[in-house]
Order: structure tokens, then sequence, then C-alpha cells
């Protein structure tokens, strides 16, 4: 295998976990509603205390209780900024619920691929392909049109804030998760889960829940969160950052889709002009970055 062929074989394999990522995450919303606990900081401290032991019990399978170890000691700095993003993500997102509306937060997260792009083009000179600004600017543009009967008019600084907050967050673990791929980033997400479970459990007014709801918050946090961090970020070391980030906003997408089918809540005619514009981009775009393995698989040996 030539080194191109093995470049191509890996993008594909980081395009195909980033996807898997964003298809987990997805059933959030799905799972969320079958979740009837009061407090939100409860549901925050059980699903951030799942997704650890779901971490962990990987990395211990994968490599041993002295290697999980060593591969914690071993992801310095840039490890431990990937997880303080990611629990600071996380975390904001809860209380940016409790001052704006998820349009407003949708909306922003929609621009984590912007960021991502204007971050490693600025600070470190990485080309950014025009296909990959139009399908940006389309992705921003289908989920508008999305949350566009959701809007209010209201600003709320503190809420808008922390979803800026939230989508910087993400967006530069994304960035530090491909400067860094040498690096084995599940234990810094793991430490990232292990910050929000430390945080929104001084902040829980109560632990106790019932074995249903139990029963959901493993699925909600072992699968839907750890699962899907431990995909994308192996994804995210593979692929450009704004790719990464660009594809990871499947998950708007399809989450109404679950959503309706699961809960018989049926989406709005902008929720699926929107949702259609953004699947489009998005497909668009992955078939220009696999066309030239494809190509390259066709040509005659010499």
């Amino acid at each position: 295998m030539t080194a191109q062929d093995s470049h191509s074989s890996s993008t594909t394999k980081g395009l195909l976990l980033v996807g898997g990522a964003a298809l987990t995450w997805s059933f959030g919303g799905t799972i969320a509603r079958f979740l009837h606990v009061g407090d939100s900081w409860t549901v925050v401290f059980w699903r951030s205390v799942f997704a650890t032991l779901f971490l962990l019990g990987y990395m211990i399978v994968r490599h041993g209780i002295s290697g999980t170890i060593t591969h914690f000691r071993a992801m310095g700095w840039p490890g431990v900024a990937v997880g303080v993003c990611f629990a600071i993500a996380s975390t904001a997102f809860v209380v940016a619920l409790a001052h704006t509306t998820v349009a407003n937060i949708l909306l922003m997260q929609a621009g984590a691929p912007l960021f991502a792009a204007l971050i490693t083009y600025l600070l470190f000179g990485e080309y950014i392909s025009r296909g990959t600004w139009i399908a940006i600017a389309a992705v921003i543009l289908g989920v508008a049109i999305m949350v566009s009967q959701s809007f209010t008019g209201e600003v709320s600084l503190i809420g808008d804030g922390l979803a800026l907050l939230i989508t910087i967050a993400f967006s530069i673990a994304t960035v530090v998760a491909r400067r860094h791929n040498n690096v084995e980033m599940v234990p810094a997400v793991c430490l990232g889960v292990m910050i929000a479970a430390a945080f929104s459990g001084s902040m829980a007014s109560q632990f106790i829940v019932s074995t249903i709801d139990f029963g959901w918050l493993v699925l909600f946090g072992a699968v839907n969160l750890g699962f899907g961090l431990a995909i994308f970020i192996t994804g995210a070391r593979m692929v450009p950052a704004a790719l990464a980030a660009l594809i990871s906003t499947l998950e708007p997408v399809l989450a109404p889709i679950w959503v309706w089918l699961i809960h018989g809540e049926i989406p709005t005619i902008t929720t699926i002009i929107g949702g259609s514009v953004v699947f489009l981009a998005l497909l668009g775009h992955v078939l220009m970055q696999l066309a030239p393995a494809r190509n390259a698989d066709r040509k005659p040996a010499v």
C-alpha cells in the first residue's frame, strides 16, 4: 500500500467514525424524552458518570489497566485542553438551555465548522478548499431554515454567550485533536466527562432516580455520550478539523427524524427543508472528498 492509499484509507475511516458519532449523538433528544427527572443537573451527573465508566472500560479492554494509566499520562497538555473543552461544552449546554432557546443553540453550533476552519487557517495556515467553505455556508443556511420558526426575537446575553462558548470549545477540541493526531485522545474526552460529572454533581439537588430512568441514563451516558465521544475523537484525528466539525452537524438533521419515528412528533416543513439542505450539502462534500480515493483506485498499474 502506497502512502497515498494509506492516507485515503485513513480519511475514509475518519469520515465514517465522525459520521457514526453524529448518528449516535442524534438519538440524544429521543432518549431524553423518555426521562422523567426533575433536575437537569441530575441528568448531566448520571450521564457523565456512565460515560466515564464506558470510556474507562473501553480503554482497559484495549490497553489494560497499566496501559490506560500510561495513556492518561502521555496525553499531555493537548489532551487536557481537549478534555477541558468538552467539559465546558457539555456543561454550558445545560446552563444555556435555561437562558435561551434550543433554536439559538443549534444555530450557533452550526457555526462550529466555520470556527474550526478559521482557527486552523489563521493559527496554522491550513488550506481550506472552496468546496469546504461553500459546504459550511450551506450548512449554516440549512440550520437557520430548520430553526427559523423557533426564534422569538429575544436576545439573552448569557444564553447566547454560552451557546457561542459551546461552539468555540467544540471547535478548539476538534482542531487540537487533529493537530496532535499522534496523541491518544480517548483519555482526554474521559477527563472531560469526569470534570462534567464533578461539576454537575456539585449542582444537583438530588441523585436518586427511578429504576426506569436509571436504565435510560445508562444508555444516555454510556452509548449516546461515551461511545459517541470515543468514535468522534478517534475519527477527528484522521480528517481536517473543519471537515470533522462539518460532518458532526448531521446530528441536528437526524435528531428530528428519530423523535418523529419514535415519539410521533412530526417535524415542521422548515425543519424538513433546512435538514434537506444540510444533508445534501454534507453528502455532496463527502462524495467530493472521497472522489480522489476512488479515482486513484481506478488508475491502471504501470
